[in-house]
């Protein structure tokens, strides 16, 4: 998709880093960290199982409705079939994700995240007030 926004200009207003900016060897340096790869670990041994079991549950719906309509079909309850459940099913377990997700965000990886962050600021203070 296109703009008619020119390109920003080269040495222009806000092509320089704040003076107080982390240069980019200190955010290589907190990216290597023991710290960071414990948070990063923390976030996909969480992360990447459930996407994989909620995609197999996704797929295993899809599947059900292509290929196993009777199945699918079948009246529980007055006009309520297994596909309308499992469709249901879809969209609890989505919000279920989010709500553990935003729980385990905010009581594991949060903290950690902070405490890197408010160590690289300490660390930009520090070398702030060294230069003036």
């Amino acid at each position: 998709m296109a703009t008619d926004a020119p390109p920003p200009s080269k040495g222009g207003a806000g092509t320089e880093p704040a003076p107080h900016a982390p240069s980019t060897e200190e955010y290589t340096e907190v990216q290597e960290s023991a710290e960071f790869g414990e948070l990063r670990r923390a976030h996909r041994s969480f992360a990447f199982p459930l996407t994989v079991a909620f995609i197999a549950w996704y797929l295993v719906y899809v599947l059900l409705s292509n290929y196993a309509g009777d199945f699918m079909g079948t009246k529980l309850f007055g006009n309520i079939n297994v596909a309308l459940v499992l469709g249901l099913g879809q969209f609890l377990t989505t919000f279920l994700i989010a709500w553990f997700y935003a729980r385990h965000a905010a009581s594991k990886l949060d903290p950690k995240a902070e405490a890197i962050k408010s160590r690289m600021e300490n660390r930009m203070e520090t070398r702030t007030e060294g230069d003036a």
